[in-house]
This record gives C-alpha cells, sequence and structure tokens, in this order.
C-alpha cells in the first residue's frame, strides 16, 4: 500500500467507526487555506473536528504519536477558521484524534479513538 491508500483506508474506517457510534458526518477531507481536517462530525450538539492517523506497523511509534505540537496548532486554528467560514455551526466543538493501525492486506487490526486529543487554542 502506498502512503496515500493507507491514509485513504484509515479515514474510511474511522467514518465507519463514528457512524456506528451515532456521529453524522458533516465532511470529508474539509480543505481551506489553512489546511485539511479529515472529518468533521456531528454528536448531538457538539462539533467535531477528527484527525485521523493510520499506520501499518508501530516501528516508529503509535499513530497517535504522529500528531506533533505543531500540527495540533493547526488543527486548532483550521477548526476556528471552519466555524468562522460557516455560521450557524455549532459553537461547542471538540477535536478528536483516531488512530488507526492496518494489519496484512490493509484490514483493520486496531482502533483507538481519542476524544479532545488536542486544546481548542488555535490564533486563527
Amino acid at each position: 500500500m502506498t502512503t496515500r491508500q493507507t491514509g485513504a483506508a484509515g479515514e474510511k474506517i474511522a467514518g465507519q467507526y463514528l457512524v456506528k457510534k451515532g456521529y453524522r458526518i458533516l465532511a470529508k477531507n474539509y480543505t481551506c487555506r489553512l489546511g485539511e481536517i479529515d472529518i468533521v462530525a456531528a454528536c448531538g450538539n457538539e462539533l467535531v473536528f477528527v484527525e485521523v492517523r493510520t499506520k501499518t506497523g508501530s516501528t516508529f511509534g503509535s499513530p497517535e504519536e504522529s500528531v506533533t505540537r505543531t500540527k495540533q496548532r493547526k488543527l486548532a486554528n483550521m477548526a476556528q477558521y471552519y466555524l468562522k467560514a460557516n455560521p450557524g455551526s455549532p459553537e461547542d466543538y471538540r477535536i478528536d484524534v483516531i488512530a488507526v493501525t492496518l494489519g496484512p492486506g490493509g484490514k483493520p487490526a486496531g482502533i483507538k479513538h481519542i476524544p479532545n486529543a488536542v486544546e481548542q487554542t488555535g490564533l486563527f
């Protein structure tokens, strides 16, 4: 699998996971001038921005460990940008990380959902 295929597989798995948990997917791969948010979802009256990290092994750490401080700041900024660009969106929001591990043949070997993984301290 290429890196792009691995990422796409992880995002698909994460989206299916969220739907099973009762989330409503509002956008996938939301792109703005600041970057891309993998999944924007609603959970009750709360908006949930989801960063999906996918790996095929643990040689270089777990998927969630790859969300650096720089990426966290970027996610917080993109969330604030989304809210300003989409008036009427719920004001309550959080930024989650879903870590997906793929096994042989690209089959899901593990999924870890970390709610409120990123502080809402964007500078936008």
